[in-house]
């Protein structure tokens, strides 16, 4: 098991408990991944009309965020024309 680090803890714990407004927080503390952005609107839209499933499923992905995957539901890679 790969071992955990203390920013992918802060986000599943900021985006479980706190949904878009955690995701949002991420983005600012710099607490996501080198080029990744959080999914904030995703967080907003789909977490409302789930009842909160996607946030809780988003959270739990980016707890167990790994780069080499091509997607990561919670997290959105950038590139240069974002």
């Amino acid at each position: 098991m790969k071992e955990l680090d203390n920013n992918a803890v802060a986000r599943f714990l900021l985006t479980f408990f706190l949904g878009f407004i955690g995701s949002f927080v991420v983005n600012i503390a710099d607490l996501a991944p080198n080029g990744y952005k959080s999914r904030t609107f995703s967080y907003f839209i789909w977490g409302t009309l789930t009842f909160g499933i996607y946030s809780l499923v988003a959270s739990i992905c980016n707890f167990t965020f790994d780069p080499n995957k091509p997607r990561n539901i919670g997290l959105k890679k950038m590139t240069k024309n974002n």
